[in-house]
């Protein structure tokens, strides 16, 4: 059955077991001419083959040459590729090649695992088979080679018979024995010197004497090793290396430096004393030339050694390799951005110009329709436009200069608050509303049922208007303690902020809650002059700006999450992402910072675009856009591409400057902001006109 496995080569008469000195061959016998006959490989080792190999096996008949795989290495040799890995053929259907070149094809294997199972299993010889690496058959071990291989594990000797603690044989010892230990006699050159040696020491001695050969001169020079750094500097080898630096070269004399010059170089008294003036690395010659009579009137140069101690530094100092420089185009530098034309559509022109105002108009506010415009000014007064018409719907006199204005973000309701003074109104403007957004926000306007009747003291108070300025619409007065700079909404609508900057107190941010009528300080401590704070537009986070940093408060949990450092001296205005995860900020010395919330707590990018402080940022809701106003008159819009992938980055493109409002005291763009849903962009100056641009 192993033997029908084996059918497409010749299996090895030897394993690797075997090849310990055994050259014995087992009985053969010849199935047909040229073909090597398979060897019988339960018979057991001969004793002679374990010690050593000194002869074949007694128990075979020789009907086979002997000397048939007999080799000075005793080792199989019907596979003559050598002592090579034998992985190489592993890609191969052969193994080898015999001594005729023929190729030793592998046998056939097709047994899978479980057939390697159940032969594990059922045949008792399983344990003490082989594969022969060298032919690729398997070999069945037999008792002797089994004890063998037991004896060799257990450090033992491979020949059960050697007897490892024969006597030794002193073959030196401290007596004097009759017989030498070698009887070799002495050879007779030992004796005689060589002649052929003493002919080569004759000569070299004559060729001495000659003068031919000269002895090795001993250098005596305690002084050093003294060589030319640029030494053959014009060599063709030296000239062809690509590192070769040669000497710097000192200029050849000129006219100037005669002891006779040309009149053209001598100086006038005027050249002179500007020549003296002048410091020694500016001056166009370190000497004044002159003229002499004949060459030994010349004195001796006063500056020689300085110009020679010169040299030496420039010798010195000359680097000693080249520098290569990559050849970079500059233009390749320069990242390659999308053109204008491809991020389209932003605002390019100037369509409405809303004129009215008599003051500084300082802050402006869009519907979350789109429909209206209210914007605030200094001369007392909050104006609503109709944005496609630049017509004023209404003016409403509040009796102070406006600093802020802000249009509840929810649709639902029309409510606009107003910071001025020490004040914030919230007022219900009369305009063209749906019945459902009028009850909406006269349900938002009207007290709790289960408010409290009892009165405490609060630095905030809520009170209703009367009279005249409930009939212009204005329904809230929350009294501060101090003046208002800002009002922001939230998202949601019933809770907004106000901004009281004071650097002497922690009363500079109050929420206040509209259903409930009910106001707060989240702040205990002061952290810094405020100068805007933000809702964030969908989670519970609140912003705040103070002059150098952006502070990031997590409203449920009570804790400061992130502190944002904008590198910049003096925060003005804020605006955060519809997304959430991006902020921009402008300051006072020309700066506008984007932050990636995700990435860094340091700016991203920072844009110095404006010329003068940047009073206002903000974004689109819908458009990757975002614009920020300066007191240079200009507006500078941007396009800024967020991408869902957190390893891309934003992409800011500058796209279109704005110009059109007047520059007035100094004072040009106070307010920026965009339309909810066109990509329109509102400008407020201090010319006292608001500007639309399509």
């Amino acid at each position: 059955e192993d033997n029908g496995d084996l059918s497409d080569s010749s299996d090895s008469v030897y394993s690797g077991l075997e090849d310990s000195g055994s050259d014995s061959d087992e009985d053969r016998e010849e199935e047909e001419p040229g073909l090597k006959a398979e060897p019988k490989l339960d018979e057991p080792l001969c004793p002679q083959a374990v010690e050593g190999g000194k002869g074949p096996s007694e128990g075979g008949e020789g009907k086979n040459d002997e000397y048939e795989h007999d080799s000075s290495d005793e080792e199989d040799i019907r596979n003559t590729v050598g002592n090579i890995p034998m992985e190489w053929y592993k890609d191969f259907p052969h193994i080898g090649y015999d001594l005729d070149g023929k190729r030793i094809y592998k046998p056939i294997r097709n047994k899978d695992e479980l057939d390697e199972f159940l032969d594990k299993m059922e045949n008792p010889d399983y344990w003490r088979t082989v594969r022969d690496k060298q032919t690729g058959s398997d070999i069945v071990l037999s008792e002797e080679q089994v004890e063998l291989v037991n004896r060799l594990q257990k450090g033992q000797f491979g020949d059960i018979n050697f007897n490892e603690y024969e006597p030794q044989v002193e073959f030196f010892s401290n007596e004097v024995m009759i017989h030498p230990v070698t009887n070799r006699p002495e050879h007779k050159r030992s004796f005689i010197p060589s002649l052929v040696e003493k002919e080569k020491v004759s000569k070299m001695v004559h060729a001495i004497k000659m003068g031919w050969i000269k002895p090795r001169r001993v250098d005596t020079d305690s002084g050093g090793n003294y060589y030319d750094l640029w030494a053959g500097e014009d060599s063709s080898i030296l000239a062809k290396h690509r590192m070769h630096l040669p000497a710097p070269k000192t200029p050849l004399p000129g006219h100037h430096e005669s002891y006779n010059p040309p009149p053209e170089y001598l100086l006038t008294d005027e050249e002179r004393a500007l020549w003296e003036q002048q410091d020694p690395e500016d001056r166009k010659y370190p000497f004044l030339p002159r003229r002499f009579s004949s060459l030994r009137h010349v004195p001796a140069y006063s500056r020689f050694i300085h110009e020679r101690f010169e040299r030496c530094l420039d010798l010195y100092l000359c680097p000693r390799q080249r520098k290569m420089r990559v050849n970079v185009d500059p233009e390749d530098l320069i990242p390659k951005l999308p053109k204008p034309k491809d991020l389209q559509p932003f605002p390019t022109t100037q369509s409405l110009v809303y004129r009215g105002h008599g003051g500084l108009v300082r802050s402006i506010s869009v519907s979350p329709s789109g429909q209206w415009l209210a914007s605030g000014s200094d001369d007392g007064s909050v104006r609503l436009w109709e944005v496609c018409s630049a017509r004023c719907m209404k003016t409403v006199q509040v009796g102070g200069a406006v600093k802020s204005v802000a249009w509840n973000p929810n649709p639902s309701v029309c409510l606009l608050a107003v910071a001025l003074d020490s004040a914030v109104l919230v007022l219900a403007p009369p305009l063209a509303a749906g019945r459902q957004v009028v009850s909406a926000s006269e349900r938002l306007l009207s007290p709790p049922a289960d408010a409290d009747p009892v009165e405490t003291v609060e630095p905030v108070t809520w009170s209703e208007c009367e009279g005249e300025e409930l009939d212009q619409g204005i329904r809230l007065r929350i009294s501060h303690p101090k003046d208002v700079h800002q009002v922001t909404w939230h998202a949601k609508g019933d809770y907004l902020a106000s901004v009281m900057p004071d650097n002497s107190s922690n009363l500079q941010v109050f929420i206040h809650q509209l259903s409930r009528r009910r106001s707060q300080n989240p702040f205990r401590r002061n952290k810094g002059l405020v100068q805007c704070v933000s809702f964030h537009p969908i989670r519970p986070y609140f912003f705040v700006a103070t002059q150098r940093s952006i502070r990031i408060y997590n409203l449920i949990k009570q804790e400061m999450t992130k502190k944002l450092q904008a590198n910049s001296k003096w925060i003005s205005s804020m605006a955060i992402h519809p997304g959430g995860d991006h902020v921009i900020c402008g300051s006072y010395d020309c700066r506008l910072s984007w932050f990636d919330l995700d990435l860094s707590t340091k700016p991203y990018r920072m844009l110095r675009h404006h010329k003068k402080a940047v009073r206002g940022v903000a974004y689109h809701r819908l458009y990757p856009l975002f614009a920020s106003g300066s007191d240079d008159g200009s507006v500078i819009v941007c396009h800024g591409t967020v991408y869902n992938d957190l390893l891309q980055n934003p992409l800011i493109v500058p796209v279109k400057v704005l110009r059109g409002h007047v520059i007035t005291h100094d004072l040009g763009v106070l307010d920026v902001t965009f339309h909810p849903t066109q990509p329109w962009v509102f400008s407020s100056g201090a010319d006292a006109t608001i500007r639309l641009f399509s």
